[in-house]
């Protein structure tokens, strides 16, 4: 069922390039777009393409960025899309390689649960052409994956709706991942297109995936009521498996029942003094033990034809013993290969629960260095706001304002032919700016402090920049580990396969040794007082007796030990049940 619809902003939520609009206050739009539309189409990564984007912003005004924000258009059918979307249960997030800048007011406005950005670097109320975020050098699925794991939600609870070539990441993981309006190399791996710039679009296919998976569960359920043999595998994501029903059809189970069966069979041929007649009379009159049925009664009705002479039940003895002893060595090598499949699936969960925590170790990491990042920043930017406030307090900004004036006048001087007049004019304006200045002086006391303030500035941006590698370094990590635990999964899962099938190989061949060893019990039957010759396979050695008592011996033995406290496998269990003892 689906629980997260996960937006890009630009060209999705918004109608248009936040920061092609930007870049109108620098007139460099054109450029920004040329750079846009490559890294769209794929044509150059995400990463220079933001970087070489922003740099053209800088000098640009924060508050006139704001200003554009507010007035950005959104794409037609946004408000009703999100509003319906949160109505019917869902969450919303928006994952964009844009900025918070425009990105926050759109979360308040549409009432958004989660938006993921970069963030724009500013000084003194410019930008500084730099940019910083999980968006710059990373991956939109990065940011998607430890979405969904703070939510507890998988991939197949997330529709993913893009534009563009930096879309496809989490395109391709969501369960549906739809291209709105978008670039052909997002159109190749989308599942669905929408073409129309209209969102409530992406409702309609939202509502069939909702119906889709509604039928889904109810066949499922339907399937579930009319066939109850069929067990569902247990997902490998849980890496522990519920493995209780194992035993239902275990090699150690299907010995066993062979064991008893074959007894009963060979004790029913070895009574030389009794006819067919006679035995069944014995039979029917001696109750078995504890009045249950024995393992024979569970032999399905052999369906076939005896021969008419004895020498010919003879050849038909002969040939199904040949036959049982080959289905008997095909089901215990289906029996080794669930075996070892098995095994190697446990190895493989183990694997998994390992690579996992590890990564989660990694990624609580960096969120623990990510808070002491913004902290460091908080004291950097403090710092550096009472920087400015004590150095315009100063008279610094008096000093700044007459020293670009006489600039000013003598750029004017040097680049300009002007009557003399009009350039003595120029020149006295000069002077008399230059005895203000000299005029002018800066409190010693204050000067210390503001290099106080710039020294402790510094030292917080160092931090900065140490702390935000080592965020880099635990986030990196915590990827390697992720990417291992998906490919431990892929192998963990088809070793399971390899088990079930395996599993139900050798349960099958159970079956068919069953039924040629209940036409064996009717051929003996048939040969009354011939003693028949006890099946071997070419695996087994010695006299079937002689195991026999020795199986009990040991039987004994082990229940000995069981009285005085140790505990028993499942094959000693299953060895005392054969013997009836204890």
């Amino acid at each position: 069922m689906i629980k997260l619809i996960v937006f890009d902003l630009d060209n999705v939520i918004i109608d248009g390039e936040a920061i092609d609009e930007i870049g109108k206050l620098n007139d460099v739009e054109d450029k920004i777009s040329e750079i846009t539309e490559n890294a769209m189409q794929g044509k150059i990564d995400f990463e220079t393409s933001i970087k070489d984007r922003v740099k053209l912003l800088e000098g640009v005004s924060v508050e006139d960025v704001k200003k554009i924000a507010e007035d950005l258009p959104l794409m037609e059918g946004a408000e009703e899309t999100i509003k319906t979307l949160k109505d019917d249960g869902y969450e919303v997030a928006i994952i964009s390689g844009s900025f918070d800048i425009i990105a926050d007011q759109i979360k308040d406005k549409l009432g958004v649960d989660y938006v993921f950005t970069n963030s724009l670097t500013e000084e003194d109320g410019k930008l500084t052409g730099e940019v910083t975020g999980p968006l710059v050098s990373g991956h939109k699925v990065d940011v998607l994956k430890s979405l969904i794991e703070d939510k507890d939600i998988s991939l197949n609870e997330v529709i993913a709706v893009g534009d563009g070539a930096n879309d496809i990441s989490m395109i391709e993981v969501a369960k549906c991942g739809i291209a709105f309006n978008a670039k052909p190399s997002l159109k190749e791996i989308a599942d669905v297109i929408v073409e129309d710039k209209d969102l409530t679009k992406v409702l309609e296919v939202i509502e069939e995936n909702k119906s889709s998976d509604d039928s889904e569960e109810q066949t499922t359920e339907s399937a579930e009521e009319e066939v109850v043999e069929e067990v569902e595998e247990p997902p490998v994501e849980k890496a522990i498996k519920n493995l209780e029903n194992e035993d239902s059809e275990s090699p150690e189970k299907q010995a066993a029942e062979t064991a008893e069966v074959e007894e009963k069979i060979e004790n029913e041929a070895t009574t030389e003094e009794k006819t067919e007649e006679e035995t069944t009379n014995s039979e029917d009159e001696k109750p078995s033990k504890d009045n249950k049925k024995s393992k024979k009664d569970d032999l399905p009705v052999p369906d076939f034809d005896l021969a008419d002479t004895m020498e010919g039940v003879k050849d038909q003895k002969n040939e199904r013993e040949a036959l049982i002893s080959e289905i008997a060595d095909e089901r215990e090598e289906f029996n080794k290969i669930a075996k070892e499949q098995r095994k190697i699936r446990d190895e493989l969960n183990d694997s998994l629960k390992e690579k996992l925590n590890k990564a989660i170790e990694y990624r609580n990491e960096r969120n623990e260095i990510n808070k002491e990042v913004e902290a460091a920043k908080k004291l950097r930017n403090d710092v550096n706001n009472k920087l400015k406030n004590l150095e315009w307090s100063s008279g610094k900004r008096d000093k700044i304002k007459i020293e670009n004036e006489i600039k000013k006048i003598d750029k004017i001087i040097e680049t300009r032919v002007l009557d003399i007049k009009k350039e003595n004019q120029l020149v006295k304006n000069a002077n008399d700016l230059r005895k203000q200045l000299m005029d002018i002086h800066e409190d010693e006391t204050v000067k210390e402090e503001a290099q106080d303030l710039k020294t402790a500035s510094e030292e917080h941006h160092a931090k900065v920049v140490e702390l935000s590698e080592r965020a880099q370094e635990a986030h990196e990590n915590m990827l390697v580990y992720f990417k291992q635990t998906d490919e431990i999964r892929t192998a963990a899962d088809d070793a399971h396969k390899q088990f079930i099938d395996a599993r139900k190989n050798a349960s099958a061949k159970h079956e068919d040794f069953k039924k040629v060893l209940g036409e064996i019990h009717v051929i003996n039957k048939k040969l009354g007082s011939q003693k028949p010759r006890r099946r071997k396979s070419d695996k087994q050695s010695g006299s079937n007796g002689s195991k026999n008592r020795e199986e009990k011996e040991r039987a004994e033995a082990i229940f000995d030990k069981f009285k005085n406290g140790k505990k028993l496998s499942t094959d000693e269990l299953l060895l005392l049940q054969k013997y009836n003892i204890g």
